[in-house]
């Protein structure tokens, strides 16, 4: 099929660069046109400020009295908060005229948001009730009143400000290209929306303020004040011998029903904390030991009372007592009969050896002079060298022989201990004149319960010149 002539097709694209959208609102309905320069008019209206947060209340004073059956009154209840302050109102948009047909979209300036209400205050404790009173039943005269105040309401939230509104939401402005009577002239019409401000969000309330907490109890089962208590103390010896020392322990017991324990209408937090006994208890120092008290008077010992009533004493580390403890009713005495430092048991020197063979003795001395106080208990290993050097510096030593001395192989005379190592069984040939030898003595020693250990060491050649 042949077409007449020539038959020129022109398509003419009509193209929309901007989509329409709609925003949904509760009073209006916004379009906006994407795509296009989008110019606002108007100004925002500033935020609106937050409430002031509701002042605290405050707490009840604390309050002690002697109970003793006569009708009372108290208030104890503690402050309210006061209410958070409403937030204000966001400022209108200040809306200029809307410019006539511009050839670009509008949108109308926003409101401001609306303030933040305040919190309210926390409310105030009720004070706490201490009593003293040696029958309960006077409590049911008392009327107290401990409540914790109440919280502050909330401040509102401020409202939003208006946005600008548009005088006229839609338009247009025809548009061609081209001149008339050409064949590219063509002419096309342009859309152009204007979207309403927004109005300005609404604050959010503030919180509601915590109440105060009720007053507690503190009922005590006395006529007379309470003294603290002092369960433990370190005190010097002295202090002990000349005066002794108190030590007390206040029991406490957590009980609910305050209270029914008062007037009927009375309000007061239902637990209580009740005294249920007062432990008294003495400790004195009897010294009755030989050696001088001042030496150690100025040492401290830690006393314990327990629940069960018993002192626990701790002493230094460096005291060694030799003593009972007795209790007599409420009281508890210590009775030293002997006393020594630590650093004196272990006090032991070598002096040296004398004979050989089976009269081989080793001597050592008690510098601190305690020995008669003090049990001892010897264990040795007894050690040969094959050289003769004559300044002992061998280092060969075998060890020929390992164990306890015997109590009968050792003599004790005045401050010195003499172990008669030729007795033991040790091989003879060990025992000769010009044998080196290394002695290691480990001296365990005792004291009323307490034990240290010393090693003393001695090394030289067996000479025997002393006998």
């Amino acid at each position: 099929m042949k077409l007449p002539g020539k038959l020129s097709l022109f398509f003419i694209f009509l193209t929309f660069p901007y989509v329409f959208s709609s925003v949904a609102d509760p009073n209006n309905c916004h379009w906006v046109a994407w795509g296009q320069e989008i110019k606002e008019f108007g100004s925002r209206g500033s935020d609106g400020s937050s409430g002031q947060v509701g002042s605290n209340g405050k707490n009840s004073d604390s309050l002690t009295i002697f109970a003793d059956g006569s009708p009372l009154n108290l208030n104890l209840a503690g402050q309210s908060g006061t209410d958070g302050d409403t937030g204000a109102t966001g400022k209108d948009s200040n809306c200029k005229e809307q410019p006539k047909e511009p050839n670009r979209n509008l949108q109308g300036a926003n409101g401001g948001n609306g303030g933040n209400g305040g919190d309210g205050g926390d409310g105030g404790d009720g004070g706490a009730l201490t009593i003293y009173t040696s029958n309960p039943a006077n409590l049911h005269q008392i009327t107290v009143n401990a409540a914790g105040g109440k919280g502050g309401q909330p401040g509102a939230g401020g409202n939003g400000g208006k946005g600008c509104g548009c005088n006229q939401i839609y338009w247009t402005i025809p548009t061609c290209t081209g001149k008339p009577g050409d064949p590219n002239y063509s002419c096309t019409t342009r859309e152009f929306r204007c979207q309403n401000g927004l109005d300005g969000k609404g604050g959010t309330s503030g919180r509601v303020g915590k109440d105060g907490r009720p007053g507690k109890l503190t009922l005590i089962n006395l006529d007379q004040p309470l003294t603290s208590d002092q369960p433990s103390a370190a005190v010097t010896m002295a202090a002990l011998k000349d005066r002794g020392f108190v030590l007390s322990k206040n029991k406490w017991e957590t009980r609910t029903g305050a209270i029914a324990l008062f007037a009927p209408g009375s309000v007061i937090d239902d637990q209580y904390l009740a005294l249920v006994e007062r432990i008294e208890r003495s400790f004195i120092l009897i010294w009755n030991a030989p050696q001088p008290f001042e030496k150690f008077a100025n040492k401290p010992v830690t006393l314990t009372l327990e629940e069960n009533g018993e002192i626990k004493v701790v002493l230094p580390n460096d005291l060694w007592l030799e003593a009972t403890t007795q209790k007599r009713n409420n009281v508890t005495e210590m009775v030293v009969y002997n006393a020594v430092y630590d650093r004196e048991v272990v006090q032991l020197k070598s002096a040296g050896l004398s004979g050989n063979g089976n009269n081989l003795k080793l001597e050592l001395v008690d510098q601190a002079s305690q020995s008669n106080l003090i049990g001892s208990k010897f264990r040795i290993k007894y050690r040969v060298s094959q050289s003769d050097d004559a300044f002992h510096r061998a280092t060969d030593y075998m060890t020929k022989y390992e164990g306890e001395v015997p109590p009968e192989l050792v003599t004790f005379e005045g401050n010195r201990f003499i172990l008669n190592l030729g007795k033991m069984p040790i091989d003879p040939d060990y025992l000769r004149s010009g044998t080196g030898v290394e002695i290691e003595v480990i001296a365990t020693r005792t004291f009323a319960g307490y034990s240290k250990e010393q090693k003393v060491t001695e090394r030289g050649v067996i000479r025997g010149i002393r006998q």
